[in-house]
């Protein structure tokens, strides 16, 4: 199984940018698709963004599409999202997950990873 850590969160002004990345280790990299989650306060976990085991596919939610990018690199076991004009309602605790595939996929479904991080808080005043 993979283990998952996030870094790069922190204290933002609105319209500034942040790169989150997640390494992974404990198993082989390429074999998982990544998604990626946050918590704002007061509200459930919902998706953000995921790419499949080998970037064929990326998936964006709609409240981010434009202004986020995931990239994943397998030869540094990471995945990264970099995340431009934020806003006030992108602060959250964001996670990273991995689900194990055979194919191309990905998924934006949160029941479909098995593997989370820690969380990373990205704060973004209003």
């Amino acid at each position: 199984q993979v283990q998952l850590v996030e870094s790069g969160g922190g204290l933002v002004q609105a319209g500034g940018s942040l790169r989150l990345s997640c390494v992974g280790s404990g198993s082989t990299f390429s074999d998982y698709a990544v998604g990626w989650f946050r918590q704002g306060p007061g509200k459930e976990r919902e998706f953000v963004s995921a790419i499949s085991r080998r970037s064929f596919l990326e998936y964006y939610a709609d409240s981010v599409k434009g202004r986020f990018t995931i990239s994943k690199d397998n030869a540094k076991n990471s995945v990264y999202l970099q995340m431009n004009s934020l806003e006030s309602e992108d602060t959250a605790v964001y996670y990273c997950a991995g689900q194990r595939r055979d194919d191309r996929g990905a998924s934006s479904n949160i029941r479909a990873y098995d593997y989370w991080g820690q969380g990373t808080q990205v704060t973004v005043p209003s």
